[in-house]
Order: structure tokens, then C-alpha cells, then sequence
């Protein structure tokens, strides 16, 4: 699949990453660009109307159990009831919310993905949205939007429903996970084509 001419643009329409913005004052920045069209962010700025009408955004995608949307006239929305567990299958909403977001881009709209942190089941469904419809890997879609949101981070479930989503899509990975002994944390893998091997990235 060809990379988006949409994603080419944003490599170079938006800001340089914030590399070096801590985690707590990046939750605290609220909402995050994550191309033209797609915002991310935490419950708080999901729900407050300034922010949200200051982005122009017309569509909230609200991956959580617990946070109730707001009932705001001409706003479009979308329930992904999931828990921020491993073991929740989050994948079965991937191309639902993909293609959402990119019929509201085509209406000339704007989508923010929200779940309670905007760390894991929001920043999963961005990372989906790039690879479908950008057209670009796992790997290169999870460092721009952590490029774009530092403190984003999939648990060990979602980065393994990723892995099957690339391979679903492009017949191969860009990466692969390895558990912790807890079983908890996932460790991102990328190939060395040099020497033919996987190491630590």
C-alpha cells in the first residue's frame, strides 16, 4: 500500500515533535494533532467545550467504559466501550473507528479520539486509523504519534492486536512484542536489515 499524500503533508504541515516535554506536562497539554483531521486527548479536554470548539472538531470518538459524553448539538459520536485491560478486544473496533475517522475527514471534519488519559485504548485507535488508511507500517505509525503525544502507551494486549492488524493489512510486521515477566509490559522490536536480526528500539 502506497503511503497517504495526507500523511506526507503532515510530516511537514505540523510542528516539530515535542520531544523533550515531560509526560505529566503532556497530559496536562490536553489534546494533541495528531494529523489535519485527528486529534487525541484525555477525558478532561474531551469534555470541555472551549478546547473542543476551539479545534473545530465535529466528531468525538470516546473509547472508555466509565466517561459519559457530553450532549452538545451538531456534535457526531461514537461509543467504544473497552477496558484499558490486555487481555480487551479493542481490535474489533479498529476498522469501525478508521473508517469513521476518515468519513468525517472527507465531510471536511475533525475527529478527536478520547479514552481516560488519552495513553493506551485512544492511542491505540490513532495508530490503527494511520496504518489503514495512511498507509504507513506499525512502527513508523506508533513514533509519529508518540512524536505528536510522548506519554501515549499501548498495553502488551493492544500492541499485540496491532502486530496482527499490520500483518492483516500489509502481509508482514515492522515489529513484534516481547512480555515482561509479569506479562504486563511490552518491549517494541524493530529489524536490523543490516544483520538480519531483531534488536531493542
Amino acid at each position: 500500500m502506497r503511503r497517504s499524500p495526507v500523511y506526507q503533508r503532515t510530516t511537514y504541515s505540523i510542528s516539530p515533535p515535542r520531544q523533550l516535554l515531560p509526560a505529566t506536562m503532556g497530559v496536562l497539554s490536553g489534546m494533541d494533532q495528531i494529523t489535519p483531521s485527528l486529534y487525541l486527548s484525555n477525558a478532561t479536554s474531551a469534555r470541555n467545550r472551549n478546547v473542543v470548539a476551539a479545534k473545530r472538531i465535529t466528531c468525538i470518538i470516546n473509547a472508555s467504559m466509565d466517561v459519559q459524553p457530553s450532549t452538545w448539538p451538531s456534535m457526531d459520536y461514537m461509543r467504544v466501550p473497552v477496558a484499558d485491560l490486555p487481555h480487551a478486544r479493542l481490535s474489533d473496533y479498529f476498522d469501525m473507528v478508521a473508517d469513521r475517522i476518515r468519513s468525517v475527514e472527507r465531510r471536511n471534519g475533525r475527529t478527536l479520539v478520547h479514552c481516560m488519559a488519552g495513553v493506551s485504548r485512544s492511542a491505540t485507535l490513532c495508530i490503527a486509523y494511520l496504518m489503514k488508511y495512511e498507509g504507513i507500517s506499525l512502527r513508523e505509525a506508533h513514533n509519529w504519534v508518540k512524536s505528536r503525544r510522548p506519554m501515549i502507551c499501548p498495553n502488551a494486549g493492544f500492541w499485540h492486536q496491532l502486530v496482527a492488524y499490520e500483518k492483516k493489512l500489509f502481509g508482514k510486521n515492522s515489529v513484534k512484542v516481547e512480555g515482561s515477566a509479569l506479562g504486563v509490559l511490552s518491549v517494541e522490536i524493530r529489524k536490523d536489515r543490516r544483520a538480519g536480526n531483531w534488536v531493542s528500539w
